[in-house]
């Protein structure tokens, strides 16, 4: 899931990322909104959280152009106008929800949530499960299960575990894996990955059940499909 912030306010842009990163979002930040909607034009996000008050152009300009040019995705309102009035006119210009700062970190969380299961919820509903053998993850949920049993995993196991999921039967270098659960350059003389995988094979491969992580030699991992 990749989430675009718009956010002149330095503090709760870095807020807002660094929170929003722990829960395995990709999170992309734009200071103004001639930025913001410039990014949102060009790249394919989920969702949007987008400032009521920006400089350059107004969340609501930003919103309105984006609805023209239609880009359908959902767009959460942040603003310390509080009016009915004002939150009336945001979720007329096409914003799908409104919160008024200062806002707790789990409201806007768990109002995130709600708008992409809306989002992902117009799918085909197998879009949003990955099934490996008995290994099945729910992206919507963000829950994970062996069999029967479920598998409680930190936000980088999930995304580490999705991305080899989406590629079972291939082999996935350490160099994709980090780029792609990271988001930087890999460096060749971490190990970062494979303390990583260690944790998570310690997780999935339970009592009972058949090895699905295999480790390909001085190249990367693969997830086998039995």
């Amino acid at each position: 899931m990749r989430i675009l912030i718009v956010e002149d306010d330095q503090t709760t842009q870095q807020f807002l990322q660094r929170a929003l990163s722990e829960q395995g979002y990709q999170v992309d930040v734009a200071s103004d909104g001639q930025e913001g909607l410039f990014l949102a034009l060009e790249h394919d996000y989920q969702l949007i959280v987008l400032d009521r008050m920006l400089p350059k152009l107004d969340g609501l300009t930003v919103l309105s152009t984006l609805r023209n040019a239609n880009k359908h995705l959902p767009v959460l309102i942040l603003s310390a106008l509080d009016s009915v009035d004002e939150r009336v006119k945001g979720l007329r210009e096409g914003g799908d929800d409104y919160l008024v700062k200062p806002f707790a970190l789990a409201e806007l969380l768990v109002r995130i949530e709600i708008l992409l299961q809306r989002q992902r919820g117009k799918a085909e509903p197998s879009l949003n499960k990955l099934q490996v053998a008995d290994l099945s993850m729910d992206l919507l949920a963000r829950r994970v299960w062996r069999g029967q049993q479920e598998i409680l995993l930190q936000p980088k196991e999930f995304k580490l575990l999705r991305y080899l999921m989406e590629h079972a039967g291939q082999v996935v270098t350490r160099t994709l894996l980090f780029e792609a659960v990271w988001n930087y350059d890999f460096d060749p003389q971490t190990n970062v990955i494979d303390v990583h995988v260690a944790r998570l094979r310690k997780k999935v491969e339970l009592d009972g059940h058949s090895a699905l992580l295999e480790t390909v030699r001085g190249v990367g991992y693969r997830m086998v499909e039995k």
